[in-house]
């Protein structure tokens, strides 16, 4: 279950609710039914679902229609604006489940300033999505492979999940951002209002961008945290080796940390040397009391370490795995991979974030510079693998470099920024909004990627900016986190 239970004190409560138009709306959407939403925390709220019908592509006259979803928690305040449309990040992940999870207090909290729509993009959540395909692409964890063999299992994974898309009626084709705000703008009209609101993170700051750049005049404001530009697909290598560098400052503010961990970058640089000349064979627990053997190469470490380093909060776990291996102590990664790893696990893949990453793409100039970049970064071209590695892998996907382009104009737009957020870099981040004039940036000093939920001040400036006051601060310093803690720690 998802938390969307029709109960029958749901039933009760969508039917009473229903006899008042929504809040900030012109009216009561028909066809929407009332439930209780539970969060994953055991509170529950009155909600309604909704669901609408939009081409999968609307570049082919003949396109399937498809389902899209959504969750909407009706306006508490005296005065309501816009809808404000919350767009997760990813690509691939759900509004209706992030609703769900730590950020539900954040949900509630926003129905002050208007409806709060927990958005399923196309392709996500409750709305209609395609089936996943798994394809015969597997590899013998305990051998070496190179970055060419890598590459070449994902495109030949790729190659057989468009055959299998295609058999199962799915026109991938329809999986890209500007189709996804042609949906925002169908989300609109089928509320009922005038213009819409928006707030995502990540890959929903991404599409938020490329709203502002179709349909400016439908959008009253924004908010956004940890952008994604629309040109930043892929993330420039050298900029994460920065991230690196402002992560060993922050480690030098602790001393115990400092002494263990005196050159990060360096660290880093002698495992993947040390793994490149010499892989270690390591035996992996299974839950049948077995152990499987597992070839731990360079391009693993750099796999674990693009995911690591989203949240300084993950920090102590990278250093401790880089450190560990580096004195041939395997138990980190023997602990991660005992989490994440399915051994004789074939690739997979779904179409709504495969397919929207493709389409957002990348220019051959900035191809070529992460190329060139990537020969010497720490990571190579991991953080976004298995792009650029795939991208023009599918004729007529890429949305060319006119979709790339920074959007303009006066939107009010709230930008908060995270500096030691792995993921999505300050610097690229003022580049993604350069072209806006009415930008806001609320810097929060120490937080990473998912900085929502890491203080009330960041939600105080949100609902600041959504009353058209003055933000208080341009800058939230938070706390650190302990760089020698380590979950996995004997």
């Amino acid at each position: 279950m998802t938390g969307l239970d029709l109960t029958r004190a749901g039933l009760l409560a969508g039917a009473l609710l229903a006899s008042v138009p929504a809040a900030g709306l012109a009216a009561q959407p028909t066809h929407e039914t009332g439930i209780v939403f539970t969060a994953q925390s055991g509170e529950t709220a009155d909600a309604f679902r909704g669901e609408f019908q939009v081409p999968e592509n609307r570049a082919d006259p003949d396109s399937r229609m498809i389902t899209i979803s959504y969750v909407r928690f009706p306006a508490t305040g005296d005065t309501s604006g816009p809808p404000i449309v919350y767009l997760a990040g990813g690509p691939g992940g759900s509004g209706s489940g992030t609703a769900q999870g730590r950020r539900f207090p954040l949900f509630m909290a926003m129905r002050q300033h208007g409806d709060v729509i927990a958005f399923d993009q196309r392709g996500t959540g409750q709305s209609q999505r395609p089936p996943r395909c798994i394809s015969r692409q597997a590899s013998d964890d305990s051998v070496r492979v190179t970055d060419a063999d890598l590459v070449a299992s994902q495109r030949a994974a790729l190659h057989e999940c468009l055959a299998f898309w295609q058999g199962e009626g799915v026109d991938v084709l329809g999986y890209t951002t500007r189709e996804s705000v042609a949906d925002l703008s169908d989300l609109r009209a089928y509320l009922g209002a005038e213009q819409m609101s928006l707030w995502g993170i990540s890959y929903g700051s991404h599409l938020a961008l490329a709203a502002l750049n179709d349909i400016p005049e439908q959008i009253d404001r924004v908010i956004i945290a940890s952008a994604e530009g629309l040109d930043q697909t892929v993330k420039l290598p050298a900029r994460t080796d920065a991230f690196v560098a402002r992560l060993q400052d922050a480690v030098n503010t602790q001393p115990a940390a400092a002494a263990l961990y005196p050159d990060i970058a360096g660290l880093m640089r002698r495992v993947h040397a040390q793994l490149e000349a010499e892989p270690i064979l390591m035996e992996v627990p299974q839950q049948d009391g077995t152990n499987l053997p597992f070839l731990l190469q360079r391009h693993h470490m750099q796999q674990f370490a693009s995911g690591l380093i989203a949240d300084p909060t993950n920090a102590g776990l990278m250093l401790a795995l880089y450190a560990g291996v580096e004195r041939g102590d395997t138990q980190v990664p023997i602990a991660l991979l005992q989490y994440f790893w399915q051994p004789g696990e074939t690739i997979s893949m779904n179409a709504m974030p495969t397919a929207m990453d493709l389409a957002s793409g990348i220019d051959p100039d900035r191809l070529a510079l992460v190329a060139r970049q990537a020969q010497t970064s720490l990571l190579g071209a991991y953080l976004n693998f298995p792009m650029p590695q795939l991208a023009g892998a599918v004729p007529g996907l890429d949305l060319g470099s006119d979709f790339r382009r920074g959007p303009g104009g006066d939107t009010p737009l709230l930008l908060l920024t995270g500096t030691l957020d792995g993921r999505t870099y300050p610097q690229s981040q003022r580049e993604a909004v350069a072209g806006l004039s009415a930008v806001t940036q609320v810097v929060v000093v120490n937080a990473g990627h998912n900085l929502f939920m890491t203080t009330p001040e960041v939600g105080d400036a949100m609902h600041a900016f959504m009353r058209g006051e003055p933000v208080a601060s341009g800058q939230i310093v938070i706390d650190l986190p302990d760089f020698l803690a380590n979950p996995f720690e004997r």
